[in-house]
């Protein structure tokens, strides 16, 4: 997924600029605060995360997600990595199927994401599937049928 976002603030974000690193809505919540000098309450689970060297393009800076899922309808839809994006589900594919396969793209090399490179990648392919299963066991996969240990319903905190 691909969502253009336009940040401006003289003398703070450099005009003319553009971020290539991954970032979410989900990173503004934490983001502001921060840059508000506030501190975000404890005992909620937040998924965003600091992205204030992004938006100051600061030399060097990286997106802080190691990982990001992308989840639809309490399903893991995809597992995205660096340049690497595995889907795991796709809406079209049928559920009932045993037979669904993930499809992994490079999206430096393939953005619109129609050369599947699975076969020559699989140890990407694990190292993904792994982190997979790591955000099924916290937020649920309902097309799996698992109930994540951190599961926060869609649209509530």
């Amino acid at each position: 997924m691909r969502v253009p976002c336009i940040m401006r603030q003289p003398g703070t974000i450099p005009a003319g600029q553009v971020q290539r690193e991954l970032a979410t809505a989900m990173d503004v919540l934490p983001t502001l605060v921060k840059l508000a000098g506030a501190v975000l309450p404890t005992g909620h689970i937040l998924d965003g995360k600091d992205i204030s060297q992004l938006m100051t393009v600061k030399p060097g800076a990286k997106t802080p997600h190691d990982a990001f899922y992308y989840c639809r309808d309490e399903r893991l839809q995809a597992v995205r990595s660096g340049p690497w994006n595995l889907d795991v589900y796709r809406p079209n594919w049928n559920e009932e199927s045993s037979s669904r396969k993930p499809m992994l793209f490079n999206l430096k090399e393939n953005v619109g994401e129609r050369n599947d490179v699975t076969a020559s990648h699989p140890g990407v392919v694990e190292r993904l599937q792994l982190l997979a299963e790591k955000a099924r066991a916290d937020l649920g996969d309902a097309a799996t049928g698992r109930k994540g240990a951190n599961l926060r319903p869609v649209g509530r905190l």
